[in-house]
Formats: C-alpha cells, structure tokens, sequence
C-alpha cells in the first residue's frame, strides 16, 4: 500500500473520528438537555411531574413519555405516594401536543422512530386510564392531541379559564389519536365527531361542559389547590375529590356565560350523524346556516384521507375498548406514517408554515374504501399489545 493511501486512510480515519466526537457532544447535550424536559419530584402525599419545555409550549417527546410511564409505575408500587399530579411549566400551555416535527424529521430519515414512539406513547395513555390511585392533570393552558393523551384519561382532570381544548389532527394529514376514537364519540351528541373533523377549538370553562375536564378552577388558585392536595394526609380517592370540588363550586370565572355551541347544537348532531364524510358535507351544505358553511370552510381544507379515517375511527371506536382503539390508533399511525399527507402538512403548517397544504389524493372521492381498508389492516406480529 503507497503511502499516499495510507496518507488518506489516516485522513479519513481522523475526520471520522472528529464527527464521531462531535455527533457523541450533540448526543450528550441533546441527552441533558432531554433530562430536563420533564421534572419528577414527591411532595408530601403526591408524586409531581411538570412538563419543561415551555418554548414548545411543552410538546411530548419520546424521552418525556418514557419518564413520565416508568415513574408512573414506580409511584403505583409506592406506599408513600397517594396521588400523582401532572401539570405544564410556563403558564401558557399544558402540553400542545407530541413532538410531531421531530417524527416527520426522524420517518423520512428512514428511522424506526415512529414505531417506538407511538407504541410507547399508546401505551402510557393506556396505564394512564388504569392507573390505581388519583391522577390529576392541571390542563391549565393549552392543552391539545398528545397532552390530551396525558390527561383525558386520567381520573382527575382540572380545566381553567386558560384552557384551550382541540384535537386538530385532520389539518396536518394525521387523526385524532392517543384515545380519540374512545372518548371523543362518548361526549355529549354529536359533539366528538364533529370536534374530531373540524378540530374546532373549546376554550375555559366549555371544556369542563362538555366532560373532558372533571373540575374547572380559576387559574390563579392552581398553586394553592396544589397545595393543598399534597398536604393531604394519606387521602382517599374521596378525599382528593373533596379538595377539587370545593375549588371547583368557588370558582365564579364565566359561571354566567352559555357553552359556545350551545345554540349550535341540533345542527351538529343532525349534521354529522351520517355515516360518510360525503353525507356530512352534504348536510351542511343542505343546512345552509352561516354556522353551517363555516364548518364546510373548515373541513374543505382538510386532508381528506385523514377524515375519512377519523368518521370511521370514531364510529369504530364508539363500541370499542380503550385497548382496542389504542391497538387500532396504532395501525393507523404506522399507516399515515408511510403516506403522504402527514409529512405534506407538517412541512405547510410546521415547517414552511404557507398553510397551503397539497394533499394526496386531493378530493374525498378520490380516497376510495380500499385505499381505508388498508389503513385498517392488522400489523401481525408489529400489533400493540399491553
């Protein structure tokens, strides 16, 4: 061998070395820096995870919901912990969803990222719902898709005037996961379905209205109701409610103000009450109603493979287990994943942000029920399981 080759090698050798070192530092500080995306601490009779990652209004990422899963089952075991308190840092949002940019980055790159986090994330959304003691989400903030996932299923879940509530997935190509095809067709009428395909937005009290909170209190009390619930003395079930409803029955916050979509009612349940998204527009259209044609605006823009899913996701999952909805949420995800919509509308409303999305097939007529069925097919030996 010359020694101009050897020369090279030593080169390449040395440059490999360098970007080792360098990928081994992003590592490192990615690794810190994850460390303190979330805050475990016990005070008193309570265990206490805050999500910390307020510039992302505290998005949930995969290290995240590996912490908060396996102190969640440490916390079960723990005779010292009584109750488990899950609250956002920095006053804005509780969590606005899962870390999605990070998930369309890591699906092109051909990494497995997506199979693990959504396995894992269904997963914890499941141990959530049968978690054996009080589970309290302070949803003081915005609170949307993933950090629905964190808190709906809990047994506790405190709204404030700060609340913003809304799955708004068919906009970005995806569904309403993490539980949505359970609790969204079990709310009052209509009102799931039609949540799921516009992902209209409720705000403060309105979210406590309609179920997905448990209690609404006003936002300024939050630090005191949290000290008072962890300086409960080995409290019951009964106990902790007791604590919330008293917050609850003081606060006046908006007490007088009607629930926005009251008036609005009877149009969302005649209207989405069809079977196809094609009969739901048509009924709207049929309505005619300002209201009405606004809701059409809306849904026009979506991806319409992901409403199509979603109308039979939630009907599907209107007779169904949490379990067995989680199991198909995942099938649907591994299939929106390989697709196009979910990468085209991250790269509109995430990326390049022109909120001018190009999907795939790009009418509903277009998405034909082959084309569903597919997203629907079993994963084999890939199928979650609990």
């Amino acid at each position: 061998m010359g020694q101009e080759n050897v020369w090279r090698l030593m080169q390449r050798f040395s440059s490999f070395r360098r970007t080792n070192i360098i990928l081994q530092h992003l590592r490192m500080s990615k690794h810190t820096e994850a460390a303190n995306d979330i805050l475990l601490e016990r005070k008193g009779c309570a265990g206490v995870m805050i999500l910390n990652r307020p510039k992302l209004h505290n998005a949930l990422n995969l290290y995240m919901t590996r912490q908060i899963y396996s102190q969640l089952k440490k916390w079960e075991q723990d005779p010292e912990t009584f109750l488990v308190i899950i609250k956002g840092a920095g006053g804005k949002a509780f969590c606005a969803g899962g870390d999605i940019r990070e998930l369309s980055e890591a699906t092109k790159a051909k990494q497995k990222f997506a199979e693990v986090f959504f396995r894992e994330e269904y997963i914890l959304n499941n141990a959530i719902a049968s978690f054996q003691k009080p589970y309290i989400a302070l949803m003081d903030g915005i609170t949307m898709g993933g950090g629905v996932g964190i808190s709906v299923h809990g047994q506790f879940r405190v709204a404030t005037e700060k609340s913003v509530f809304a799955m708004p997935e068919t906009a970005i190509g995806l569904f309403p996961d993490v539980g949505g095809g359970y609790f969204l067709p079990r709310l009052q009428g209509k009102l799931g379905y039609f949540l799921a395909l516009t992902g209209f937005r409720l705000k403060g009290r309105d979210v406590h209205r309609v179920g997905i909170a448990t209690h609404f209190v006003d936002s300024a009390k939050m630090g005191m109701l949290e000290e008072d619930l962890v300086a409960l003395k080995s409290p019951s079930k009964e106990d902790v409610a007791a604590v919330l409803g008293t917050y609850h029955t003081q606060s006046k916050i908006d007490q007088d103000k009607s629930f926005i979509l009251e008036e609005h009612m009877d149009k969302i349940n005649s209207c989405f009450s069809a079977n196809t998204v094609e009969q739901i527009i048509e009924n709207l259209q049929q309505d005619g109603s300002p209201f009405a044609l606004q809701q059409l605006k809306v849904i026009n823009q979506m991806s319409p493979t992901s409403l199509k899913i979603t109308l039979r996701h939630l009907i599907n999952g209107s007779s169904q287990t949490l379990q067995d909805v989680l199991t198909m949420e995942y099938r649907l995800s591994q299939a929106c994943m390989r697709g196009h919509d979910f990468h085209e509308g991250v790269r509109a409303v995430l990326i390049e942000k022109d909120q001018s999305p190009k999907w795939k097939p790009a009418t509903l007529k277009e998405v034909t029920d082959e084309d569903l069925d597919n997203y629907f097919k079993s994963l084999g030996s890939n199928d979650l399981k609990f």
